[in-house]
Order: C-alpha cells, then sequence, then structure tokens
C-alpha cells in the first residue's frame, strides 16, 4: 500500500505463492518423502549434491547441490495484506495474533516466523509497507542529500494525514513500547543518523559552518518539519517546504543590516 505507488490489488497478491497452512514454503509437496528434495530427478535430500548419473565420465564435477524452494514474493505480500485487512476491519494492534494473521493470508504459522522473528517485527515491516519509500541520495552531497531527507518527511507527513488507518497505527503503536522500540531502532534511528551524515558531508564541503556541533545542526533542520508534520497536524505542507527551511537556516534570522 505504498502511497507513491497507487492502490495494490490485494486479491491479485493473494492469488500466488504460498497459501497452504498444511505446506508452507519449503515444504515438501504430498507424496515427497521427509528430507527429501521436491523435484529431484535423483531423490537427493534437500541441501545435498544431487547422484552422479551412471555412466559419467570420471572427474566429472558434481551437479550443484539442490536447495529448499527460495521464499515466496507471493506469500509475503499476502501476509503483509492480511495485516492490513485485519486493521482496517477494526481489529486493534494488541488484538492481532500470529494465529489469526497466518489463517487471513491463508499461509502456516511457520510461513510467518520463517520471515519475522515476532509480531513487533512484522508489525514494523506493515508500517514500513503502507509509508512512502525513502528516496535514494546520493552518499556523497551534503546540502543535497538534506534537502532529499527532509522532502521525504514531509511527503511521509502528508501520507500519515491522508490516510486514517496510518494515523491510528502510529497512535497505537506509541502505546505499545516493545513496538516503537522496534519502530524506532529499525526506521526512525537509522533515518537520523543518514541525516547527521548529511550534515557532516556538508559541514566538511563547506556549506555549513563547522564550529557547531552536528547533532545541533541535524536538529535545527530537522526541528521545523516535525513540528510541521507531527506537533500541527492542521499546518500547511507545501511543496517548496524543505527548500524554504535549508534557506532561512542558511540565511540566519536576524534582520538584515540597514545600511
Amino acid at each position: 500500500m505504498q502511497g507513491q505507488d497507487g492502490e495494490r490489488d490485494r486479491h491479485g497478491a493473494r492469488n500466488g505463492g504460498d497459501r497452504s497452512p498444511e505446506a508452507p514454503d519449503g515444504a515438501a509437496p504430498d507424496g515427497a518423502s521427509a528430507g527429501t528434495a521436491a523435484g529431484s530427478p535423483h531423490g537427493a535430500p534437500a541441501g545435498t549434491a544431487a547422484e552422479v548419473p551412471p555412466g559419467t565420465p570420471p572427474g566429472t564435477p558434481d551437479p550443484e547441490p539442490r536447495r529448499g524452494r527460495p521464499r515466496s514474493a507471493a506469500a509475503e505480500r499476502a501476509i503483509l495484506d492480511a495485516v492490513i485487512a485485519l486493521l482496517e476491519a477494526g481489529e486493534p494492534l494488541a488484538g492481532l495474533s500470529i494465529e489469526r494473521i497466518a489463517r487471513t493470508a491463508g499461509v502456516g504459522k511457520a510461513t510467518i516466523y520463517r520471515r519475522w522473528s515476532d509480531k513487533e517485527e512484522l508489525f514494523v515491516d506493515v508500517v514500513r509497507d503502507m509509508e512512502p519509500d525513502d528516496p535514494p541520495v546520493s552518499g556523497t552531497e551534503g546540502l543535497a542529500d538534506l534537502r532529499v531527507m527532509l522532502e521525504s518527511l514531509r511527503t511521509r507527513g502528508l501520507a500519515q494525514r491522508s490516510s486514517a488507518l496510518l494515523h491510528n497505527i502510529f497512535a497505537q503503536m506509541k502505546s505499545h513500547p516493545k513496538l516503537w522500540n522496534e519502530y524506532h531502532g529499525t526506521v526512525i534511528a537509522p533515518r537520523r543518523l543518514a541525516m547527521v551524515e548529511a550534515v557532516r558531508r556538508a559541514v566538511a564541503a563547506g556549506e555549513l559552518r563547522d564550529d557547531l556541533d552536528v547533532e545541533l545542526i541535524d536538529d535545527l533542520f530537522v526541528g521545523p518539519m516535525l513540528v510541521r508534520t507531527v506537533h500541527r497536524p492542521d499546518a500547511p505542507l507545501p511543496d517548496d517546504l524543505a527548500d524554504r527551511i535549508i534557506t532561512a537556516l542558511l540565511q540566519g534570522l536576524a534582520p538584515a543590516a540597514r545600511v
């Protein structure tokens, strides 16, 4: 449900991939013996080299080892969509169980645990899936990368305003410390680190003062955008807001000297 990609076709996402609770991805299909790779022409156990066919010349390299079936992207899509569908139906985050999610997605619990260690990790990926994608940055520019990341913060604020579900999820997350800590550690903290590194590059390039703490400089850039997107939900978020914040900080707030 990416804000930039339009509405997802949830029914289409559930039409393929791993669906059966009795046979999660990686399990052998009906009729295959345990420990045998499905579809192996020689019945080689999964993860081992297949039997060398009769008549193979000596010294011929062994065939590639058979490996388990790769994770199904369709199964992951179905799991994420199942959580979103349950939330849209009014289920609270605290009331969702892995069993309920698996049943709604049409997969086994093992399929979920193979991808996420617990509910908190899964829910964080659901939120990330609903938010606009983080834009790519050069990793070498200073102010230019800062502008891109500030703009991303603005668009995420717009997404929360336009999605009652996303807004509700964030409100619930903050009342569940383990979930909020997981989101902060895996999403917010890396974003903040990326901005601090961009500030360091801007300082090194002579675009910003080098006599201030980089953490303070970062707060000065991010603070106005957070106030607009989080603390003032009724405040406008115009397209040029990131540029206006950067320009105001670079020019300073003191009045121009009178001639």
